[in-house]
């Protein structure tokens, strides 16, 4: 295991974030607000520390094995998590060391469960560094998907595969283009987006916050009422158009853009994705419509906002809707773990899995009909191996492992079944808001036990980096060979 490698490149996305503290410390000095030497100082212990890395652990040719690759990916998320808590801590907000973490780790795995409450009062430099920490967050997550996941084999993912992923033993700091490229489709989609806020009803630095934490389907917000606030049903559908945009497979964006090819409707996570959205939509539609005061208008519309944001794992809100009753609470309860495409910033099992999951069942039961039959299971168009099935399985199993002993940890601390259960779902899946009175959409995780905190950034963590990439640290196995 070469630390060396790893101890730079750590040095390097800390001197990056340093560097990005910067911008919330100028908005607070422009406001004359004292959270401004907060970030200052917090910038220059980050770069410090980077640059101290940077010269300590100074290499040139930077080649990763695989057992690096999994130590370095999991590190730089937890660094990244614990200077992202840095200013949060030091700011006037009187944050404990534990709640600044969870929230910057809440932060970087886009996952928008928070500990704040009164977000009106608090000063621009702070939420627009929540917000920061979600859009690179969220950059991070794309590239992360799209060139290291098939690289690694982690649950399956050797399906999403680009012409930048690379299937040797080695990983080099090849695909530069590919993440340059990414880059470009992603702040330019968010500069859209930011745009279209501005012009139909957001402030300036509202219309900033939101963008950044809707295409990175973070969720963070500048109000406690969420995108409840605004109370303007056209911004609720073009956060709806920019959530999907963030859900789906930044690969067939730069395909659009740098190779003008349309390749939407040939990826098939994305047809069983947009097919979900519709039929979801129009039942909740209809079940709201007949069974509350709102217009079919309003139903459509609140459906629409709340499904495309749960599955989406955004987990933006503009009412409690674990008021509309057992049926809905239990359907967003389900959508929490379904999660949107592979290669996009969303969490959850992702839409991949599930697709694959379906064809295998559906391949088994045709073999018990048809016992003499040969069933080829296939994925757009291409024959499956076994191990890529079976990884997938491996996947979904230890997502379900983990889940419920994240639940039974919670239940042991203290917390009701609802808030445990739905708590150590949101943070595997990355999705925000709970359900139940303590930690559901009008609800936060303020008043949880610290361990219980501690217990969901794990949780966090977990969820987004597959599981697996966490676990295989754990493995006698990967430390002795």
């Amino acid at each position: 295991m070469r630390f060396q490698i790893i101890g730079f490149t750590l040095g390097i996305l800390l001197a990056i974030l340093g560097v990005l503290q910067l911008i919330p410390a100028l908005v607070d000095r422009a406001s004359d607000h004292e959270n401004a030497r907060m970030f200052l100082f917090s910038a220059v212990v980050c770069v410090f520390f980077g640059m101290g890395m940077i010269l300590a652990f100074r290499c040139e040719r930077l080649h990763l094995s695989m057992r690096e690759t999994f130590l370095l990916t999991t590190l730089s998320w937890l660094g990244l998590c614990v200077f992202g808590a840095v200013p949060l801590y030091l700011s006037d907000l009187g944050l404990s060391f534990t709640d600044a973490f969870f929230e910057s780790t809440s932060g970087i795995t886009t996952t928008g469960s928070t500990v704040l409450s009164g977000l009106d009062q608090v000063s621009h430099g702070v939420l627009l560094w929540r917000s920061m920490l979600q859009w690179v967050g969220g950059i991070g997550i794309i590239a992360f998907a799209i060139l290291l996941l098939p690289f690694l084999r982690v649950g399956g993912m050797q399906l999403f595969k680009t012409e930048a992923s690379d299937r040797s033993d080695k990983v080099m700091s090849r695909g530069s283009s590919i993440v340059f490229s990414l880059m470009v489709v992603y702040g330019g989609i968010t500069a859209l987006c930011t745009i279209l806020y501005h012009m139909f009803g957001m402030s300036g630095f509202e219309a900033i916050n939101h963008a950044m934490t809707t295409v990175s389907t973070g969720g963070y917000s500048t109000h406690d009422a969420s995108f409840g606030y605004f109370n303007s049903r056209i911004l609720e559908w073009i956060s709806i158009v920019f959530m999907v945009l963030g859900a789906v497979p930044f690969i067939l964006f730069v395909k659009l853009f740098y190779k003008g090819r349309f390749a939407f409707f040939e990826d098939e996570q994305f047809k069983v994705f947009m097919l979900l959205l519709l039929v979801f939509t129009a039942g909740l539609s209809l079940w709201l419509w007949q069974n509350s005061a709102y217009s079919i208008g309003q139903s459509v519309t609140m459906s629409a906002f709340h499904i495309v944001s749960i599955i989406t794992t955004t987990g933006f809100t503009t009412t409690d809707y674990t008021l509309w009753g057992a049926l809905p609470v239990m359907f967003f309860f389900f959508l929490t773990y379904l999660g949107a495409c592979a290669g996009s910033t969303s969490g959850g099992v992702k839409i991949i899995r599930v697709v694959v999951t379906a064809k295998a069942i559906a391949r088994q039961i045709k073999a018990l009909i048809y016992p003499r039959a040969v069933f080829v299971l296939r994925y757009q168009g291409k024959a499956m191996d076994y191990p890529v099935i079976m990884s997938i399985f491996g996947f979904l199993g230890l997502y379900v492992v983990a889940n419920v002993f994240l639940t039974i940890a919670l239940t042991l601390l203290g917390l009701d079944f609802t808030t445990a259960v739905s708590g150590a779902a949101t943070a595997l899946a990355n999705v925000g808001p709970g359900v139940g009175s303590v930690i559901g959409p009008a609800g936060n995780f303020a008043s949880l036990p610290d361990l219980a905190k501690w217990l969901l950034c794990f949780g966090m963590l977990l969820g987004r980096l597959e599981v697996l990439t966490i676990m295989v640290l754990f493995s006698r196995q990967y430390w002795t060979n």
